[in-house]
């Protein structure tokens, strides 16, 4: 198949968007398909850049603007008339629209115009951003324009069967779920360095609890302060490590002196980081997925988090770590899970076992099969198509 894959993220930016897609793109050139991916040009664009994250040949970067409070992030502008002119030139056998901004929206209404198949992916919970931004009221209006804009595709894909049956309730209509791999070569408990050890001050038995991901509002950050300090009541030596960046830094650094702020990592320096720890702290709702929380199962941590996406997919309470119940309105209870965090410090004999049940379990998460998924949605949505095209050329 010839398809066009269309982003406002990629890679080298780093978040759980663009390297799903990556992964998906990877895995379809493979497989013998054409992938021109689509993309706002980038900040972080380099002149060379590494071999995972060269373009190729066909890739098309069209004009960006900055996201506000998202520093190295740019939404794409909308780009009708080019998107046009290259689709009657060379039009894909089926586009897939990742984003739902401006340059998502233009990619779906120039594919409508030229009769090319649609799936979209549901990637972030732009309506549940709001409330954290203090943008409740825009909740449900999000919401709508997030419906009517994936109920204009072919298909939409959700990585968990809870966020599909979750849409399908308020209305978004041809939902499938595309679940999520982990590559456990690169995430391994292998990895586990006595040296960065050593440089967060945990020599010896001494607890590390972790937490991965982008330092914002929307990550409950101070929910995972809560529940270290929980850790730190029973085992005062026992050290938090943060990796990753973002808004929220400068005020929790000031906040909390020692704490360890690893910044921004990625590749075999970001395994070594999970690996190196010993409990991993994610007390987010925020994601329609959450990538990190099957990393750091691949690594052997286990994970303590709230019953939803990832968590509520992967993790199996008391097994492989520990699940924590959302309340009425998926709301969260933050002392159940600061009471869970201290629970966990009270038996740390139990840490290795139930690290071991999580990377026994991420290794059934094969991306090729995920790939497999995806490759078959999108040769559906040809094949009904041109059957439809056929049907209405002859009556």
């Amino acid at each position: 198949m010839n398809v066009a894959l269309v982003t406002e993220t990629w890679p080298p930016e780093v978040n759980g968007v663009a390297h799903t897609l990556e992964r998906l793109t990877e895995g379809l050139r493979q497989r013998g398909h054409r992938v021109q991916v689509i993309r706002p040009r980038q900040v972080l664009d380099r002149p060379v850049a590494g071999p995972r994250h060269a373009m190729s040949p066909e890739d098309v970067t069209l004009p960006g603007i900055a996201i506000p409070g998202y520093r190295g992030l740019r939404m794409g502008l909308p780009s009708t008339r080019r998107l046009r002119r290259l689709w009657r030139h060379s039009p894909p056998d089926v586009a897939y629209i990742a984003t739902e901004g401006p340059l998502g929206h233009a990619a779906l209404a120039v594919a409508r115009q030229l009769g090319i198949p649609v799936a979209s992916g549901f990637h972030t919970r732009f309506d549940g951003y709001a409330r954290h931004y203090g943008l409740g009221l825009l909740t449900l209006p999000v919401r709508r324009l997030l419906r009517r804009f994936h109920n204009r595709c072919g298909a939409t894909l959700v990585p968990t069967r809870a966020l599909a049956e979750e849409l399908r309730e308020q209305g978004f209509l041809r939902v499938g779920v595309l679940a999520r791999g982990v590559d456990t070569r690169r995430f391994t408990p292998a990895r586990r360095s006595r040296t960065l050890r050593g440089q967060w001050g945990a020599s010896g038995p001494v607890p590390v609890v972790i937490h991965v991901g982008r330092l914002a509002a929307e990550k409950n950050l101070d929910l995972v302060i809560a529940a270290f300090r929980a850790i730190q009541a029973a085992r005062p030596d026992a050290r938090l490590v943060l990796v990753g960046d973002g808004p929220q830094r400068e005020r929790l650094a000031r906040a909390h002196p020692d704490v360890i702020f690893a910044g921004q990592q990625t590749g075999q320096a970001l395994a070594q980081h999970y690996a190196s720890a010993d409990l991993f702290l994610f007390p987010s709702t925020s994601e329609t997925f959450g990538n990190v929380v099957i990393e750091a199962m691949a690594s052997g941590l286990p994970v303590l988090a709230f019953d939803t996406a990832a968590a509520h997919e992967h993790l199996v309470d008391g097994v492989s770590g520990v699940r924590v119940s959302l309340t009425g309105a998926r709301r969260v209870d933050e002392q159940a899970f600061v009471r869970a965090a201290r629970e966990l410090a009270d038996h740390p004999e139990q840490w290795p076992l139930l690290g071991a049940r999580a990377r026994e379990h991420a290794s059934t998460l094969d991306w090729s099969e995920v790939i497999g998924g995806f490759e078959s949605v999108l040769v559906q949505l040809v094949q009904t198509e041109a059957r439809d095209a056929h049907a209405s050329a002859h009556g």
